[in-house]
């Protein structure tokens, strides 16, 4: 859930068939997501091409939550850049005098969009494929600021579940998105059918998708940490009520 690619087509050839190259991304991003420390003016990403022979245009925006592409209060600098075969690059992410008006009691969520743009073809016939990439970005208040210990901790001693029925409530009582991307009924358990990633908002809660039966007494909580690792919730449960007893790190 923290990683997602998308194809968009840029350009076809109409005359006769049609020949599709196979798609392979040229152009990396070296993370999976993107923290905004409130206490910085910017923050680089790097990039790279990773295609031999061919230069790549290289095309960066950001959204907001609700997939508005926007250049306040944070944008993307360059917008679009070219870069060599086997080269590599940034992209800066750079705050307006917008960020001031941002919430600074809890994360804001946008998504950071890079795509490829390929040179043009000289085949005739052929369908180029432009990847995308599109990854949350949470810009995180300087109050706020913690180290990655100190966020495994927290989530030890706020994440809970709570039992309704046939079905678990995880809640985040905290100022931070939290992004669970798996649950078990053991550490070395099997992934349940029809699980479905939830991302939990500041001071927000929601049904997880599999049955409380097939899930357990003693549930562990697969979640994303800042790095993109996945860290493990393993949670016992008394009654209704579910809290951490201990975390492993993924």
């Amino acid at each position: 859930m923290n990683f997602k690619k998308s194809i968009s087509l840029v350009a076809i050839a109409l005359s006769g068939g049609i020949l599709v190259q196979q798609a392979y991304a040229a152009i990396a991003l070296d993370r999976t997501r993107v923290i905004f420390d409130g206490s910085s003016k910017s923050l680089s990403l790097n990039i790279s091409n990773k295609n031999k022979e061919l230069p790549y245009l290289a095309q960066g925006w950001i959204e907001d939550a609700n997939g508005n592409k926007i250049e306040s209060p944070l944008m993307v600098l360059p917008p679009l850049q070219r870069l060599e075969p086997g080269t590599k690059s940034q992209v800066k992410i750079q705050a307006t005098a917008g960020v001031n008006l941002l919430s600074q009691d809890k994360e804001t969520l946008y998504y950071f969009n890079l795509r490829e743009i390929p040179p043009r073809s000289t085949k005739p016939n052929t369908l180029q494929i432009a990847l995308q990439t599109r990854i949350k970005m949470f810009y995180r208040p300087k109050s706020l600021d913690k180290t990655a210990m100190q966020l495994s901790e927290l989530w030890k001693e706020k994440i809970t579940l709570t039992r309704e029925g046939d079905k678990y409530r995880l809640n985040n009582p905290t100022p931070y998105y939290f992004t669970a991307v798996n649950v078990t009924a053991s550490v070395n358990g099997k992934d349940l059918p029809g699980f479905k990633p939830v991302m939990l908002a500041p001071n927000s809660n929601a049904l997880l998708s599999s049955n409380a039966a097939e899930i357990g007494s003693t549930p562990v909580v697969t979640y994303i940490n800042d790095y993109g690792g996945r860290p493990q919730l393993i949670f016992h449960c008394v009654g209704s009520n579910c809290s951490v007893a201990e975390s492993k790190e993924g």
